[in-house]
């Protein structure tokens, strides 16, 4: 079974989709899966206002109500956020480049470095950090992480998303064996929704 899925390690309804997500694989330890980078928020040094941080805020508690997750809210505190979650998305491509299967590791340890551990993944150092955490060389995954080729691979990533007209992450997608394309979910859902709708899929 083959699988797009379709996120941003800085969207918090992906954070809050990944336990279902883990169970749903688990499920089906033979799948396939493609990590494909949705790029929410382009590059910038502008720090975020504080109508968009308290709207962003508000956002993680409602996650939360409705999520297995928990959110360390003294991000808001302890950072000057930005609206630019790109460099996250590079560096999701950056490791899995230097080392095939790093894309899930990279974006769990970018997740946890900004949920969990109130660090803020628009900023250089703190991708650094997740890199070195998952066992990835410095100097490396920063020359990766600029290169010209990581680029070029997240304008393809961008290609599939405006493709199959994904408006909204998380994306999970069913790629079948005529290789088109079958939403699972656009959006957060539960474990048992993901089985009903590909149960559906395959019976058609």
């Amino acid at each position: 079974m083959r699988l797009l899925y379709i996120m941003d390690p800085m969207c918090a309804w992906c954070f809050g989709f990944k336990p279902e997500l883990e169970s749903f694989l688990a499920n089906h330890p033979s799948a396939e899966v493609e990590w494909v980078m949705g790029g929410l928020a382009p590059d910038t040094d502008v720090p975020m206002d504080d109508a968009l941080k308290r709207t962003i805020a508000a956002y993680w508690h409602q996650i939360e109500d409705k999520t297995q997750v928990t959110f360390n809210h003294d991000y808001w505190h302890t950072n000057t956020p930005y609206r630019s979650t790109y460099p996250a998305c590079r560096a999701v491509i950056a490791a899995e480049r230097l080392h095939q299967g790093s894309a899930p590791k990279m974006a769990q340890a970018i997740q946890s470095a900004y949920y969990l551990n109130a660090q803020n993944p628009s900023l250089e150092n703190t991708l650094i950090d997740c890199a070195s955490s998952i066992g990835l060389d410095a100097h490396p995954f920063l020359t990766e992480l600029h290169s010209q080729e990581t680029e070029q691979h997240f304008q393809q990533h961008l290609g599939i998303v405006y493709q199959l007209q994904i408006s909204g992450f998380p994306a999970l997608i069913y790629i079948d064996n005529e290789n088109r394309a079958h939403p699972l979910t656009l959006g957060y859902c539960q474990t048992t929704d993901l089985e009903a709708r590909l149960t559906h899929i395959q019976r058609l």
